[in-house]
């Protein structure tokens, strides 16, 4: 059983354990004692969002990291991708990224990734839950050998190089009016400046973040704002981040929505036809709408499913050797440029396919009618809901109705103390149903 590590890191809200500057200060004591090694000095890069508790955690786990030995260089507010890309660019032992991504600003949370740039695996992150609450009070450094902590200057030119070269070396955006929406969060500086260099007309949202407005009324989350900005200034594409930039949401000039599946058909076909795609098909998580697979198949690729969260997307990804990959609510991960999920590159990927085809942003995105499909979420104070008898014969219940033709996904949130009943099929009306009555099954459970 995890005490801390959910399926993104750790999260709650932000001085309520284990969102705490104590436990954050165990963390840096135990994660840095997992990568220390002799011979040279360790190095941790940190970076975050822009709620106002990191700055509590941030100092916390510098205390952490330093009070074990390894040197930390502070980055600032900047993307979740950006701290996978530089903690390779810097040659750092360890990655960590401050932050709750789409949560409200009262949240927050600590993610970590490897020296190669990935999320850390199930199995070192449970040991370093197991060191968290040991006596770690032997194993601090000698006094001589306390590490220092510095701001890293430069560190968002680097991204924003990065994300540039994703592009052809020739492509320019000259003459394309771009919407982008920056949720008040980590990437506020970053996303407008690489599209500002890449030439195209920019119209910014989002970017005065004061600690507490991230996420709120903004970003991929909540994307009434830029939709209607892109109505007002006649864009030719809105692009809406979440908090920590590691998912996109894509608005179409006629103010459409475009989520993470139509994204992912999209750099599919394109990198098909252009013999980029590595594997015949792509790999996204059981959340993925069933158009979306019947539309792969009609190009001959497959659809690999597994459960939600863009670690495991990934680790399916380099275990068959897929590069493209990702989540319905905007995670996409491209693994030829990151190692994780990066809603700047993807939303990159696709003006490079608007660009290539003179089309429409509308007539490039919309790929598939979307099959039916009904999310609700129910919230619950504790406990096992999903494993009473009652929950149990209404979801066998609602798999019985729906068929062969439909889907039904109920699990428990990684990041929420959520249960989140989802069902899909060809008649919108029984689909909502079966998702309603299970809904209301759960909620009585869970009461």
């Amino acid at each position: 059983m995890r005490r801390y590590f959910g399926t993104d890191g750790i999260r709650g809200t932000a001085n309520i354990h284990p969102m705490t500057a104590e436990v954050a200060l165990k963390v840096g004591m135990a994660a840095g004692l997992m990568f220390r090694n002799g011979g040279y000095r360790n190095r941790v890069v940190i970076g975050k969002d822009t709620r106002l508790s990191g700055y509590m955690l941030e100092n916390a786990l510098v205390a952490g990291f330093t009070s074990v030995g390894l040197d930390v260089f502070l980055l600032g507010p900047m993307p979740t991708p950006a701290v996978a890309m530089l903690t390779r660019s810097l040659r750092a032992d360890l990655g960590v990224m401050i932050s709750a991504s789409h949560n409200p600003f009262g949240d927050n949370g600590i993610k970590f990734f490897g020296p190669d740039g990935y999320k850390l695996s199930d199995e070192i992150e449970l040991q370093i839950e197991g060191l968290i609450d040991s006596d770690l009070t032997s194993r601090l450094s000698a006094s001589t050998d306390l590490g220092r902590a510095k701001r890293i200057d430069g560190a968002q030119q680097r991204y924003i190089e990065f994300a540039k070269r994703t592009l052809p070396r020739e492509m320019s955006l000259e003459g394309l009016r771009v919407v982008i929406d920056c949720a008040n969060g980590a990437a506020y500086k970053v996303a407008p400046e690489a599209l500002w260099e890449l030439g195209a007309e920019v119209v910014s949202l989002g970017v005065a973040p004061d600690g507490f407005n991230i996420n709120r009324d903004c970003g991929s989350t909540s994307t009434e704002a830029v939709v209607a900005k892109v109505h007002e200034v006649r864009a030719d594409i809105g692009i809406a981040l979440d908090g920590d930039a590691d998912r996109v949401i894509i608005i179409d000039e006629q103010g459409r929505t475009v989520d993470g599946d139509q994204l992912m058909a999209v750099v599919a076909e394109s990198w098909q036809s252009s013999g980029r795609l590595s594997a015949p098909g792509i790999v996204a998580t059981v959340m993925s709408n069933l158009g979306l697979e019947r539309y792969l198949g009609g190009l001959g690729l497959s659809l690999a499913r597994t459960k939600v969260g863009d670690r495991y997307v990934v680790e399916h990804m380099r275990a068959e050797g897929y590069n493209v990959g990702g989540e319905q609510s905007g995670h996409i991960v491209l693994s030829d440029f990151a190692t994780t999920g990066d809603g700047l590159i993807a939303a990159l990927q696709v003006l490079a396919c608007v660009r290539e085809q003179n089309r429409s942003v509308s007539e490039v995105c919309r790929k598939f009618e979307p099959v039916p499909q009904v999310l609700k979420n129910v919230r619950y104070a504790g406990g096992t809901p999903l494993e009473t008898d009652r929950v149990r014969l209404a979801i066998d219940d609602g798999r019985s109705r729906l068929g062969k033709d439909g889907r039904l996904v109920i699990r428990a949130s990684g990041t929420e103390p959520l249960i989140r009943v989802m069902a899909e099929g060809d008649d919108a009306a029984l689909v909502n149903q079966v998702v309603n009555d299970i809904a209301d099954v759960v909620a009585q459970s869970a009461a």
